[in-house]
């Protein structure tokens, strides 16, 4: 019976994080459920808009390194308790404020505490978990943390347009604080795992060491070109897209988009085991041209809306995807052991810094292929289909960029782990 219980602890363990990793997709996705509201009661345009989606990623990306460190000082109990309840206070704050700057910090608040969501569950894991099953825990991690962002698109739509954005936003900033609290009362450290010895002895000269890594800084930037068809369509612009490209309501499209989401759950499992089986670079590469072959389909064939269609396409995406989970499984091979800790939290800044990048040129290239007309309050502009088909072809250029690289890596560094570099 003991031996019973000692086993379920590391997932009892396990679980506390990844709730705050699928509840930090929530407050990701909101500025993509109200993007027109935004623009209105701002006064803003597509390039402001993309400025207030992607400060998101940067203090998201800018605290990645910060957390690995301080997690390995004061553990995951605190260093939860610390985000999650940041995260609810920032969000109560973007729900009150008419300020466009205080809006742009709250968001930048935001994703400071939602740096935490992965990091802190890669710890446990690391912590808790053999070194064998770090793949498979992180891919089903992103499974279960991905159902916060299916539930951060429609329903959570649906309460917005039910109770007013105020009133969903408090709850959610409540409940956030609550989740740290839970943390702070059961979250622990294992004290027994020696893993966690050795990795607790890392300063930040480690980061110059990983970063002398040529396989490991390309393999970064292969994985911020080939986010985009997350962080930038599923994230924000996907719901704008279908609602002005097929004249579907926000709720229809919000759904829709959130098949990228469920697609998610089934590939992080789906793909660990087809890495085990292929190889993590042939799989991440066949994913990287596979969302350049869907993003095509679906921005360039001028296809007839079709639920079925689009949610199969969607579902795919969200399959490809995961090819986040073998990228982190590359970098834990390619370093030893006293580098994983820091290795994961770069690649993971990297990735969020993708965020910034595709949000900030979609934007932009939505104001240079603008034409010029308004919506009927003659201050919001209107962005026709034709400005979102060229602003969105960044996402497949930038995936079949980011395979390449990857295919580099396979062939020059494939064998080489950080410390013989």
């Amino acid at each position: 019976m003991k031996d019973n219980r000692r086993k379920l602890v590391p997932y009892l363990i396990w679980f506390i994080p990844v709730l705050f990793f699928a509840y930090q997709f929530i407050f990701r996705l909101w500025p993509g459920l109200m993007m027109e509201d935004i623009m209105q009661q701002f006064a803003i345009n597509a390039t402001s808009f993309g400025l207030l989606a992607s400060v998101y990623y940067w203090g998201y990306a800018g605290m990645s390194i910060p957390i690995a460190v301080i997690l390995d000082k004061y553990g995951t109990k605190y260093v939860l308790f610390s985000c999650a309840t940041l995260c609810g206070l920032a969000t109560i704050l973007f729900s009150y404020t008419d300020n466009w700057y205080m809006a742009i910090l709250s968001r930048f608040l935001i994703g400071m505490g939602s740096a935490g969501g992965f990091l802190i569950t890669s710890k446990v894991i690391t912590e808790w978990f053999p070194k064998n099953q770090y793949s498979s825990m992180v891919g089903f991690s992103f499974a279960i943390g991905l159902t916060g962002a299916v539930y951060g698109g429609r329903p959570v739509n649906s309460l917005v347009q039910e109770s007013g954005f105020l009133k969903v936003a408090i709850i959610l900033g409540i409940v956030s604080i609550a989740i740290g609290i839970l943390a702070l009362v059961f979250l622990k450290n294992n004290k027994n795992n020696q893993t966690k010895k050795i990795e607790a002895g890392f300063k930040l000269s480690d980061l110059l060491s990983v970063l002398s890594s040529p396989a490991i800084c390309i393999l970064a930037v292969a994985n911020l070109l080939m986010v985009g068809s997350l962080e930038g369509f599923a994230d924000v612009w996907g719901v704008n897209y279908l609602t002005t490209a097929f004249a579907i309501d926000r709720g229809q499209a919000a759904g829709i988009t959130s098949f990228i989401f469920i697609g998610m759950i089934f590939g992080g499992p789906i793909l660990a085991l087809a890495g085990n089986y292929f190889g993590n670079y042939r799989v991440i590469i066949a994913c990287g041209l596979g969302m350049v072959i869907a993003c095509a389909i679906i921005f360039y064939l001028e296809l007839e809306y079709n639920y079925y269609i689009f949610a199969g396409l969607f579902l795919l995406i969200g399959v490809l995807c995961c090819y986040q989970v073998l990228i982190f499984s590359v970098g834990n091979e390619l370093v030893d052991v006293e580098y994983i800790g820091i290795t994961i939290a770069f690649l993971n800044c990297i990735n969020m810094l993708g965020g910034s990048f595709f949000h900030t040129i979609i934007g932009k290239l939505m104001d240079i292929f603008w034409v010029g007309s308004y919506k009927e309050d003659g201050v919001t502009r209107l962005y026709e289909v034709v400005n979102y088909n060229y602003a969105l072809s960044i996402i497949p250029i930038c995936a079949l960029l980011g395979s390449l690289m990857v295919l580099y890596i396979e062939r020059k560094y494939k064998t080489k782990p950080l410390n013989s570099l």
